[in-house]
C-alpha cells in the first residue's frame, strides 16, 4: 500500500490570473500558501482483474473508459495502469469550499501513481507533477481552472507563480522573514460561511468573458494581478497591517467579476468581521461559498464575534512540504 497527500491552499494575491484566457494574452501572477488540510489518495494492488475506485462513491470495473470520475480516468489512462488496482481518495476538508481541493487530489493521485508504477519511491519534481495535474484538467478535461491549484499542492510553502504568455510556471518562494512568516500564519484566520458550491460556473464567466474581451472583466483581473504583486511586496517588507488593507481591497474587486461571487449573508458576515478586528479578508477561492479567510491582530475578539453569529473556525498552519508520499 502507498499512501500519497498533497495540501489545500489559501490564495493570498493575483487569483484569477492563473486562467489560460488570462495568462495567454497578458501573463499570470499568484501568491498563494499551502496550509496543513490535506487530500489523501492510497494506492494497492487488488486481487481481481478490475478497477476499484473509492471516493464519495464507489466503482468496480473492467476497463478504463467504463470510468466515471473524470480524474481517476484521465490519470490512469496517462499513466497506462491497471487493472488490478484498487484507489481511495480522502479529504481532511470536503470539495467545493475554496481550498483547491481538484488540483491537490490530482496531484496526489499522480503521485502516488508513479510510486505504484516503479514500485519504489521514484522522484518527479514538483514543476513536472503540477504540469502534468494541469495536462488533465485544462488540456484533457476541458475544465475552466487555472494552474494555481495544482502548483501550490506540489510545491507547498508560501510561493509565488509567474506565468508567462505560453504557460510556462516560474515558482520560487516569496521571500519573508521567519518573524514575519509566524506573524502571519497566527493573525490568519478563516471561517466557513456554511456554503458550499462548485467553482465551476463562476470560473466558465470569467473564462468566457476573458476570451470575448470583456473591457470590464480584463480591466479587474489586471487590477487584482497588480494587487498580488503589491501584497507580495508588503509581505516580503513585513508590513503586514498593510496586507491586510490589500486583502479588503483585493475583495472589493474580486466582487465585482460576478453577481453570484457573495450574496447578501456573506457580506453581512464580512461587515461584522471588519467591525470586530478583521483588517481585510476575503472569500478564498472562486467565490460563492467556502471559507471567508481574514487578517486580524485581534485574533480572541474576532473569533468570539464570529462564534457568536455561528461561524466554525477551521485553523491551520502553513505546509511546506506539498505533495508528497507518506507511507
Amino acid at each position: 500500500m502507498i499512501i500519497a497527500r498533497s495540501p489545500m491552499r489559501i490564495s493570498l494575491g493575483g487569483g484569477g490570473t492563473d486562467l489560460p484566457s488570462y495568462y495567454g494574452r497578458f501573463g499570470g501572477f499568484v501568491l498563494s500558501a499551502a496550509i496543513d488540510k490535506y487530500m489523501y489518495v492510497t494506492v494497492n494492488q487488488c486481487w481481481s482483474d478490475e478497477y476499484l475506485l473509492k471516493y464519495s462513491k464507489f466503482e468496480q470495473v473492467r476497463t478504463i473508459n467504463e470510468i466515471h470520475h473524470p480524474i481517476f480516468k484521465a490519470a490512469l489512462s496517462m499513466m497506462q495502469i491497471g487493472p488490478n488496482i484498487e484507489l481511495v481518495s480522502v479529504a481532511d476538508i470536503p470539495a467545493g469550499t475554496g481550498l483547491g481541493s481538484s488540483g491537490s487530489f490530482t496531484t496526489a493521485l499522480l503521485k502516488v501513481l508513479h510510486v505504484y508504477r516503479k514500485n519504489k519511491n521514484v522522484i518527479v519534481s514538483p514543476h513536472e507533477l503540477a504540469e502534468q495535474a494541469c495536462e488533465i484538467e485544462i488540456n484533457v478535461l476541458k475544465e475552466p481552472v487555472g494552474k494555481q491549484d495544482q502548483y501550490i499542492a506540489a510545491y507547498g510553502g508560501v510561493t509565488c507563480f509567474e506565468i508567462d504568455k505560453q504557460g510556462v510556471v516560474n515558482a520560487f518562494p516569496a521571500q519573508l522573514s521567519q518573524q514575519t512568516l509566524f506573524s502571519l500564519e497566527d493573525n490568519l484566520v478563516m471561517f466557513f460561511t456554511g456554503y458550499a458550491r462548485s467553482a465551476s460556473q463562476l470560473l466558465k464567466e470569467q473564462d468566457q468573458k476573458s476570451k470575448e474581451e470583456d473591457s470590464e472583466m480584463l480591466n479587474n483581473l489586471h487590477y487584482v494581478k497588480d494587487l498580488g504583486l503589491r501584497i507580495k511586496q508588503k509581505l516580503e517588507a513585513g508590513q503586514l497591517q498593510s496586507f491586510g488593507e490589500l486583502l479588503h481591497e483585493h475583495w472589493l474587486h474580486k466582487k465585482k467579476r460576478s453577481k453570484s461571487m457573495s450574496n447578501n449573508v456573506i457580506d453581512d458576515y464580512y461587515e461584522v468581521a471588519r467591525k470586530n478586528g478583521a483588517t481585510g479578508g476575503k472569500l478564498v477561492g472562486a467565490g460563492g461559498g467556502g471559507f471567508l479567510l481574514f487578517y486580524t491582530e485581534n485574533k480572541r475578539h474576532l473569533r468570539e464575534k464570529m462564534a457568536e453569529i455561528g461561524l466554525q473556525e477551521l485553523r491551520f498552519r502553513f505546509d511546506f512540504e506539498g505533495t508528497r508520499v507518506i507511507v
